[in-house]
């Protein structure tokens, strides 16, 4: 029976799926006896080797060399991740792994990020990778100052996406406590939800006046807050368990490892894919269908953590075209889903728990 949709038989997307799921696992081209020895086919050797021949016409297996079995091509991974990838169930100890790291209650959302895409790493054996967006339209919504010595003093700033920077900044005369309980209460009356381009002279003029005798602040304070703004607009990208793309022999090319490792040192074009990605869902990009450059031969999921409308950042995995979807994309969903919502109140994940019993996949 096919499907109107994609022109596959079942038996066709049987086949498809045993080879990519066999492929995953050992990385080596399949052939007909594999199928026909481990799939539950009412049919012969012959008719597995004519319909791998026709799902190659079609597009969807390549042959690496005339006398081996096939192994899934970027189109093939495709339609197995549209249409034939299932559920995975996260295993207990997976879970609470999960909800170790979120009970940590840790306050800064980049913090949060990088743990997280730790865990993805520990979790899928793959590259992860922590992505702060950018965010041209980054305010403060909170200002805080803490007392050091006479001369010596930090601004704290808690930015609308939920991150916290800091600046250590020494005074040209003696403050007081008092006098930086002043200037952050001050600060906070003028100069939070404003963007950098939003701080203008006259926001400048007031703060002098406001502080009175302390108005020898003003100048090196607005500079720290320009600082803090475009560390907070200009996105973090951050790599976790970089070490294990070297377990896969795609990635025994040096000359193709090294140039993928520097496009993972120039964040731009990661920062680029998140930053035009639309909706909550999870982002499948396979091989050149990603626009990051020297991926032919990998692929990149990453999920956006989503509060208020607005993208806090994302959890990413890259790797090998052949990696482990289910399992990836279980664990990514099971990591973002809930980190927005949990951020501060140190609830747990339920849901999901296989119980107790090792990790599977089931339709």
């Amino acid at each position: 029976m096919r499907s109107e949709k994609d022109g596959l038989s079942e038996r066709k997307k049987q086949i498809l799926k045993a080879i990519v799921q066999a492929h995953i696992e050992g990385g080596e081209p399949v052939g007909s006896k594999y199928i026909l020895e481990n799939q539950h086919l009412n049919c012969s050797s012959a008719t597995i080797r004519n319909e791998m021949a026709e799902l190659e016409n079609l597009g969807y297996l390549e042959q690496p060399h005339a006398s081996a079995g096939r192994v899934p091509s970027e189109q093939g991974y495709r339609f197995y991740v549209d249409s034939l990838v299932e559920h995975y169930v996260m295993t207990a100890n997976e879970v609470a792994q999960i909800n170790r790291l979120l009970r940590a209650k840790m306050g800064e959302l980049d913090q949060i990020l990088v743990e997280a895409s730790n865990l993805a790493a520990n979790l899928t054996n793959y590259t992860a990778i922590a992505i702060k967006p950018r965010a041209s339209l980054v305010t403060v919504s909170k200002f805080e100052t803490i007392y050091l010595e006479p001369d010596h003093y930090i601004l704290v700033a808690v930015s609308s996406t939920g991150s916290v920077k800091s600046k250590h900044l020494q005074t040209k005369e003696p403050v007081t406590p008092e006098a930086l309980e002043n200037l952050s209460g001050v600060l906070n009356m003028l100069m939070i939800n404003l963007s950098a381009d939003q701080i203008t002279l006259p926001h400048m003029m007031k703060l002098e006046a406001l502080l009175g005798n302390d108005a020898h602040l003003a100048a090196d304070v607005i500079k720290a807050i320009y600082d803090l703004l475009k560390e907070l607009d200009d996105g973090e990208v951050k790599v976790s368990g970089l070490d294990r793309l070297l377990q896969y022999p795609e990635y025994s090319d040096m000359g193709q490892l090294q140039a993928l490792l520097g496009t993972l040192e120039n964040k731009e074009e990661f920062l680029d894919l998140v930053s035009k990605n639309e909706g909550e869902d999870v982002s499948v990009l396979i091989g050149s269908e990603s626009e990051v450059k020297v991926m032919n031969n990998s692929a990149l999921v990453f999920k956006p953590i989503i509060k208020d409308g607005k993208t806090l950042g994302a959890i990413g995995v890259l790797g090998p075209r052949r990696m482990d979807y289910a399992k990836v994309l279980g664990t990514l969903e099971g990591l973002s889903g809930n980190i927005a919502d949990l951020i501060g109140t140190g609830n747990q994940i339920t849901g999901g728990v296989s119980n107790g019993q090792d990790a599977k996949e089931g339709g």
